[in-house]
């Protein structure tokens, strides 16, 4: 079969990846990919949120399957033109979309269904919001409405760093996104992250992440869009995964599908669990980055398959085939994330790193230039590794990135810390 994947980061290179090994995957395009994605697939140069493009390119290619990676093509209702022009997509509709384009519209659709979050206002002016910081105190969570990269939320510990988010959205430091923000109570708790395929109807769990958002060790520094990420989430049991699946994810698609906004796709919730109770404190409707890679190294060749499932409505009656492995990501990224970084610096010793079923290096923000590879974003790379135990994983993920001889980035050197003591 013919498959276009949408996007070109480390998310879209872990899909290449995984789809690659199975034996059905004739012919791989990614639009617009990059250094890395190129050499597993065909790149081609696309503009993913135009509607028009998408759909005379998906035709001219005969594609059989299109994969939505990042949230602005589906915020852009592309998956819904490529649906009236009859292909098999993977993404929700533009409608469903706003469960992660919209923070208001996902708490509307859980105060309407139960599910369990955190108590919310919405605001419209930076007085108001102001108004309700000083009436509640702090900690509070300051988040935009709309899609902001990852950097949107602000947990702020003080009402000072509360009133500092609010005048910094509403000056424009989001664009559009931040024209209306989203103010919750504070959670605490450990966060972690839950991944269901949907068919519209049928829901399956495909696995679990625990990410890593602050840019340095220790978890200080800015938030960032993820500095690393494992698999398995130890706290994310059996037991709390059903909780999961019937407090928060069924009833969330039942009130979509009430909607006439059905879900089809894969439904990211990001969850504060507490005292063996969890709460959603966001959903995303798209594969996470760096959670993807990890997701894909123990899925492997299945993942097309489940992921075709999805896409064609065939969901009931498929079951996930885990082999009880682990795996662990950690990001490269450029000097200076996630603030502005320099484009262009030379990475070396990439073409030495094995690609193996237990060890690989995705990449998200590199290009080709002159038969070097170069950076060309903040996250970069993201040395993945898999193993029988979480502690193998994160050796082969840990060699791979000492192996990178790249002095204009840096990464995390405690990836996994809240799973395995840290030597």
């Amino acid at each position: 079969m013919n498959i276009l994947i949408l996007g070109g980061g480390g998310r879209e290179h872990a899909l290449a990846w995984a789809f690659r090994q199975n034996p059905k995957c004739d012919r791989l395009i990614v639009a617009p990919g990059n250094a890395g994605i190129a050499a597993v697939a065909e790149c081609a140069a696309l503009d993913i949120l135009s509607r028009s493009a998408v759909v005379e390119f998906a035709g001219q290619n005969a594609v059989d399957l299109v994969v939505i990676g990042p949230e602005a093509p589906l915020a852009a209702g592309v998956s819904d033109a490529l649906r009236e022009a009859g292909f098999a997509v993977f993404g929700p509709s533009k409608a469903a979309a706003q469960l992660e384009s919209s923070k208001a519209f996902t708490k509307a659709v859980c105060d309407a269904c139960g599910a369990p979050t955190a108590a919310w206002a919405r605001f419209t002016d930076a007085e108001s919001a102001r108004a309700h910081v000083a009436a509640q105190g702090a900690p509070i969570v300051v988040k935009a409405d709309g899609l902001a990269a990852g950097k949107g939320v602000t947990v702020a510990m003080t009402e000072a760093e509360a009133l500092g988010a609010i005048d910094a959205a509403f000056s424009g430091a989001f664009g559009e996104a931040g024209a209306e923000l989203v103010i919750e109570s504070f959670m605490a708790g450990e966060e972690a992250s839950f991944f269901v395929l949907c068919d519209g109807e049928a829901a399956l769990p495909i696995g679990s992440a625990q990410d890593h958002k602050r840019a340095f060790d220790g978890d200080t520094g800015p938030n960032t869009g993820g500095m690393g990420a494992y698999s398995p989430a130890p706290i994310l049991t059996p037991a709390l995964e059903a909780q999961v699946m019937e407090q928060i994810i069924r009833p969330t698609l039942a009130e979509m599908t009430r909607r006439g906004a059905p879900f089809q796709g894969v439904l990211y919730a990001g969850l504060m669990i507490e005292d063996d109770a969890a709460r959603l404190v966001e959903y995303n409707t798209r594969f996470g980055d760096p959670e993807c890679q990890v997701l894909m190294m123990r899925l492997g060749a299945q993942a097309l398959d489940l992921i075709q499932a999805a896409a064609e409505g065939r969901l009931a009656g498929v079951a996930v085939n885990w082999a009880g492995d682990h795996a662990l990501s950690v990001v490269l990224a450029a000097n200076g994330y996630p603030g502005p970084v320099k484009k262009g610096s030379e990475i070396k010793g990439l073409e030495a790193l094995p690609e193996t079923s237990t060890q690989m290096m995705f990449h998200a923000g590199t290009r080709a230039a002159d038969g070097r590879t170069v950076a060309d974003g903040g996250r970069v790379l993201a040395a993945t590794g898999r193993g029988a135990s979480l502690a193998e994983a994160r050796a082969r993920a840990y060699t791979l990135a000492e192996a990178v001889d790249w002095p204009e980035g840096f990464y995390r050197r405690d990836i996994g810390w809240r799973a395995l003591p840290l030597a």
